[in-house]
């Protein structure tokens, strides 16, 4: 099985938050967890990519970077993204496909624009996702906050399937690179 760990928008500025927002929920716990799956697929010798949102920091700084915090592997691919899907308009589907991958482990920011957009496409463009549960974030909506759509998005995406590949909820802790979908099939 090749696999690979897709973290979306771990950016500095979108973590931290700036004049106009808030930082994301729980940074401390994302930023952790996020270095915690990277070290696992690190030890695997799974491939890691960053996308990240030209919207951020407007493209440029140290705000549109990925967030100091997180331990970015010198060998990592980095993809810059215009739209919140970050398959729309990159080359991040040809290089899954050239990589022979078939399963994402998806980590990263905003839970219900850029993570939700990147779970649902992948597994209709042929991967199985694992989605880290405590390993996506974002801010307060005017609706909900953003612990409650972190839980939604939980629960809405584990289970969600397009007839052949589908995606899992998993958190940080557990053998995220030994996926469990061909239990479900």
């Amino acid at each position: 099985m090749n696999q690979t760990l897709l973290i979306i928008d771990a950016q500095q500025e979108l973590i931290e938050g700036n004049q106009e927002e808030s930082s994301v929920f729980n940074k401390e716990e994302l930023i952790r967890n996020i270095n915690l799956v990277i070290e696992k697929a690190r030890k695997s010798d799974i491939p890691i990519v960053f996308v990240r949102d030209l919207d951020i920091a407007e493209g440029q700084g140290i705000g549109f970077q990925v967030h100091d915090e997180i331990n970015v592997p010198a060998d990592a691919k980095i993809i810059d993204k215009t739209a919140t899907n970050s398959f729309h308009g990159t080359e991040l589907l040809n290089h899954l496909r050239y990589q022979e991958i078939d399963h994402v482990v998806i980590m990263g920011c905003a839970t219900q624009h850029c993570i939700d957009s990147a779970v649902r496409t992948a597994t209709i463009s042929g991967f199985d996702v694992t989605l880290v549960g405590d390993g996506h974030s974002t801010t307060d909506s005017e609706v909900l906050s953003a612990e409650q759509i972190i839980k939604h998005h939980n629960k809405t995406l584990h289970g969600h399937y397009n007839v052949e590949h589908f995606s899992m909820v998993r958190n940080a802790e557990e053998d995220l690179f030994h996926p469990t979908h061909d239990s479900y099939r």
